[in-house]
């Protein structure tokens, strides 16, 4: 059956004088449709009205946290989370199918040709930029390239400090270190590229010094290649759209903002129960039990280095936060109860 709009367009169509082949060829529909609602009264025949789903007995909640995540969107999956918590019991494509109807089109931007990386090989380093201006804040994000077992360490700013302590805490996370490390084109890793020669860059005294002390590569993007670290590029996304919109929008309708001590100190456990044991959509494993196969291919970091840096990491190494079941409002309960 047509719906209302169809059938309208049909007895227009016919009265400016379009013939029944025109008519169908326009529509997209048999010549036999066409002469049977050409022959039905002129009051259309009406669809039935869609039946209820689960999710519209949430409409109001989706509705209040689209509007306070708003420009950004948050995904599928962390709304599913969070009404469940109040009682939702219908599926994820339900919800899905709900949510389409008012999200906006993404724009394609083509295929993306993906590699792999062998265990223990390569970690991919990047910082993602939450805020500027006067409360600056961004993440420093380390993804292994086989596992993608990811870190993130919320930094007030993007200085080699910054990097130092996030790579040195990062390397604990994942209990060693990996043969090479690539690094986008950031200041504080590249002072100039192909100082020596094509290739030849000049690299930041301490990264370089870093790099000896532990024994991994440095590796560089191509310019203007961003999808050269494609892994943690994604992973960027991830973390904005599951993790730092629902924490920001909960926070600032509370009219405050999100610092890097309360970030970090909710990251790990979303890492823990969401991020690393979630299923990856490329690799269809999780994470933590691909990195599992590659912790022994990585390099411990030096006692030296523990011993130097014990304010930082501690006496000894700090473990992969253990499995448990997923609580994910518990980080929004925290945040509620520390602006109460």
């Amino acid at each position: 059956m047509l719906i209302q709009e169809q059938a309208v367009e049909i007895r227009v169509l016919a009265r400016q004088g379009h013939s029944i082949r025109q008519i169908a060829k326009t529509l997209g529909v048999s010549r036999n449709t066409v002469r049977r609602y050409l022959k039905e009264p002129s009051v259309p025949r009406y669809s039935r009205e869609p039946r209820p789903t689960k999710p519209d007995a949430f409409h109001a909640y989706l509705h209040e946290r689209v509007r306070q995540a708003h420009p950004l969107w948050l995904p599928s999956t962390v709304l599913l989370r969070e009404i469940r918590e109040r009682g939702y019991e219908g599926g994820a494509s339900q919800l899905r199918a709900w949510l389409a109807k008012i999200k906006p089109a993404k724009r394609d931007d083509g295929p993306v040709v993906r590699f792999e990386t062998e265990p223990g090989k390569q970690m991919q380093a990047d910082f993602i930029v939450f805020r500027r201006a006067k409360s600056p804040m961004s993440a420093f994000v380390a993804t292994l390239g086989y596992s993608r077992m990811t870190y993130v360490h919320f930094v007030p700013d993007e200085s080699f400090h910054s990097v130092h302590d996030s790579l040195l805490l990062a390397f604990d996370y994942f209990d060693g270190v990996p043969d090479e490390i690539l690094f986008d084109n950031m200041k504080t890793a590249v002072i100039e590229r192909d100082a020596y020669g094509d290739g030849q860059h000049r690299f930041h005294a301490g990264l370089l010094q870093m790099a000896d002390d532990l024994g991994f590569r440095i590796r560089l993007c191509r310019p203007y290649r961003a999808r050269t670290k494609g892994k943690v590029e994604r992973f960027n996304r991830y973390l904005r759209e599951s993790f730092y919109n629902p924490l920001n929008s909960r926070v600032s309708s509370a009219g405050l903002l999100v610092d890097c001590g309360t970030a970090n100190r909710l990251v790990g456990e979303w890492l823990a129960e969401v991020a690393n044991v979630r299923t990856h959509a490329t690799l269809k494993e999780r994470p933590i039990d691909r990195w599992r196969q590659e912790q022994g291919l990585l390099t411990p970091l030096p006692h030296a280095v523990r011993q130097t840096w014990r304010a930082l990491l501690g006496d000894a190494h700090r473990p992969i936060p253990h499995e448990s079941l997923q609580h994910p409002l518990s980080i929004y309960e925290a945040i509620r109860e520390a602006c109460a």
